[in-house]
């Protein structure tokens, strides 16, 4: 069964482009590395809520929405090797924005991995 990491990310509404860009080239290197696909979804219909919601969840302020992202992996083991070559890419330097700045707050982003575990519709 395949493997699921999710991201959720506060963005400065005015940095919707460069979060696009800066998400094509990464999203492109995850899937060099293995991936099945790549979601990249900008908040649409976000209430606030009482006690908790995305918004609280990324300390986002009113000039930022909630990006939500997630990446479709074949299985965990794909995952962790395509995570390992993409930390020593980093590391390397080939994550290489150029002058741009990461369009968003990294230290307030939620990330993390699932393991399905229902599954219904799809092709």
């Amino acid at each position: 069964m395949s493997y699921i990491d999710g991201y959720v990310i506060a963005v400065p509404l005015a940095n919707k482009d460069k979060f696009l860009a800066a998400a094509k080239h990464f999203d492109q290197m995850l899937i060099d590395a293995g991936a099945l696909r790549v979601m990249e979804c900008w908040g649409d219909d976000l209430k606030h809520g009482k006690q908790t919601d995305f918004f609280r969840a990324v300390e986002a302020t009113d000039e930022e929405t909630v990006a939500f992202s997630w990446v479709e992996w074949p299985d965990k083991e794909t995952r962790d090797d395509a995570h390992a070559k993409m930390e020593a890419a980093m590391a390397a330097g080939e994550f290489d924005m150029g002058d741009e700045p990461m369009p968003f707050d990294g230290k307030r982003m939620i990330f993390g991995g699932f393991a399905p575990i229902l599954e219904l519709g799809g092709e």
